[in-house]
């Protein structure tokens, strides 16, 4: 009966012993730093593997050194549920906790992509056609036929046609194999997430749809940056709309000039005579839909528009700040706009005269 308690003792012992040794070398290889020559390449763990693909993945890219001794790390004292997929730059040289931390973090290879405010969707096209890489890219004809799918906003603006004004303007981070499709979703998730469901409901005490106040704010967004501007230009809107004065907004012209195919950087006769429902200068009333993207600032300057008496407004040359004069008559408006034209030719002069043409 001794012999078979002291080898019970005995096996008792050497296994905590193998236990020791194990959960020793285990701990030994998973915070032992391990020097790899891939520090400067992004290694990619694709969606959908398991812990134990994982970890051989790094393992074959040299990144870890023992992988039995990782898995078994994961299985007892980690939690491999953790582990995400991505795109990966390891620094050399590097602990195999600290690749398994990187991991639980997620970091995914992204571009960035800027959308100014007051892009219109020829610009936003041009400009996902130019950041994205060339095996997840189109051409901007296909990705502007992307944008006439209007059903991401139709609870909003059933009458739009396109997604003119409601692809919001910000810095983005994508997915390096991100799509057109993606990114224009992306953009549209954005706008949904500033506007507001009371918005839709002040729309229309105004009188209004959520689809004219996204325009409204697409021809405030391309007249004025400046903040205090917006809703007095707004209320300029208002009162030209209601006494049927055309709205002037040489934007709807640059507008047009781009859907045609025809912009070149400078507004000619031929932008302001052409034939067009966009055309504020010859039609009466808001265009057909917006003319870019637009901010909240914007919309919120629609939905609460100054009110005033103005009904004219030139650019305010002395303090060159984007900021504007405003007016109430045709002759005071002249005025202005004879300073404005004196010192539009006066920089001109000044480029000619330094060779910057």
């Amino acid at each position: 009966m001794r012999s078979l308690l002291t080898l019970g003792t005995a096996l008792i012992l050497l296994t905590a012993a193998a236990a020791a040794g194990i959960s020793y070398w285990v701990y030994s290889s998973v915070t032992t730093p391990v020097g790899h020559d891939r520090n400067s390449t992004y290694i990619k763990i694709d969606r959908g593997s398991t812990p134990s693909q994982i970890v051989g993945k790094l393992a074959s890219e040299g990144i870890i050194s023992s992988p039995t001794a990782v898995d078994l790390y994961l299985r007892f004292a980690g939690d491999p549920s953790k582990l995400q997929a991505g795109e990966y730059q390891f620094p050399s040289p590097i602990t195999a906790i600290q690749v398994l931390k990187q991991l639980e973090k997620g970091e995914e290879r992204t571009i960035k992509i800027t959308i100014p405010e007051g892009f219109t969707r020829f610009d936003i096209a041009k400009r996902i056609s130019e950041k994205l890489l060339p095996e997840y890219t189109s051409d901007e004809k296909a990705i502007l036929a992307l944008m006439d799918d209007t059903s991401m906003i139709h609870d909003i603006a059933p009458e739009a046609k396109d997604l003119e004004g409601y692809m919001y303007p910000s810095t983005y981070s994508i997915p390096r194999d991100a799509k057109a499709a993606d990114v224009i979703k992306l953009l549209v998730d954005q706008f949904r997430k500033f506007w507001k469901p009371e918005w839709t409901d002040k729309a229309r005490s105004l009188g209004r749809t959520p689809h004219q106040i996204v325009t409204i704010a697409s021809l405030i967004e391309t007249e004025t940056a400046v903040e205090n501007e917006r809703p007095i230009v707004a209320g300029i809107i208002n009162n030209r709309l209601s006494r049927n004065i055309p709205l002037g907004i040489d934007q709807t012209n640059v507008y047009i000039a781009k859907m045609l195919g025809k912009w070149d950087g400078t507004i000619h006769k031929s932008d302001l005579e052409v034939d067009s429902p966009y055309n504020t200068r010859t039609k009466i009333g808001l265009p057909p839909g917006p003319i870019s993207s637009v901010t909240e600032s914007s919309i919120r300057a629609a939905l609460e528009p100054q009110s005033n008496n103005y009904i004219f407004y030139v650019r305010n040359v002395d303090l060159n700040d984007g900021s504007h004069w405003f007016y109430a008559t045709a002759s005071e408006f002249e005025k202005g706009k004879a300073r404005y034209q004196q010192w539009l030719e006066s920089e001109r002069k000044a480029k000619r005269s330094t060779g910057d043409q």
